[in-house]
């Protein structure tokens, strides 16, 4: 049976606090999470436990998520010498890009698509972890997974996802996964 991890993370720091985007590295994970298929179940990882989470990515035939190559993995980067964009990966935004002039986010597909929505937002998280509260950053973090788990075998099943334009209108994009 094909292991595909689906996977999200969230930080401590936000782009400003680490000086831009250009070091999101340097943003530190508050929690990671994954969704293996081949275990069956979700699997929460605190900061403390980066390289197990890095670990479980490499042993994944795929790993899915939204951003992943872009954030997530840059993100890990900080913690591992081991370049995460040799993993065999479908970051759904790339893949979703390539159809469209501008970037979607996984709050709009999922919402047009599946008619769900995120629970929060990673600013949200990042003010939870200075809070302390790891639970409700885990819970957040676990239905980002759950909802990107959702999206990709929607685009699996029915070749297409959907958001809400600029316009406001539904809009269909192909997909090739």
């Amino acid at each position: 049976m094909k292991n595909i991890v689906y996977f999200d993370l969230e930080t401590q720091k936000s782009a400003d606090e680490v000086g831009g985007w250009h070091r999101i590295s340097e943003m530190k994970m508050s929690v990671g999470v994954t969704y293996s298929t081949a275990r069956g179940d979700y699997k929460i990882y605190g900061e403390s436990m980066v390289d197990d989470l890095i670990n479980e990515l490499r042993r994944a035939d795929l790993v899915v998520g939204f951003n992943q190559i872009r954030f997530d993995y840059d993100v890990l980067h900080g913690y591992t010498p081991f370049d995460l964009r040799q993993l065999p990966s479908l970051d759904m935004l790339v893949e979703l890009q390539k159809h469209l002039s501008h970037r979607v986010s996984l709050d709009s597909v999922a919402t047009a698509t599946l008619g769900v929505e995120k629970t929060a937002e990673g600013l949200q998280a990042i003010t939870w972890f200075r809070q302390g509260k790891l639970l409700e950053i885990a819970e957040y973090c676990c239905y980002d997974v759950k909802i990107t788990k959702l999206v990709h075998e929607y685009g699996r099943d029915h070749k297409q996802l959907f958001y809400t334009n600029r316009m406001g209108k539904k809009t269909a994009v192909p997909t090739t996964w």
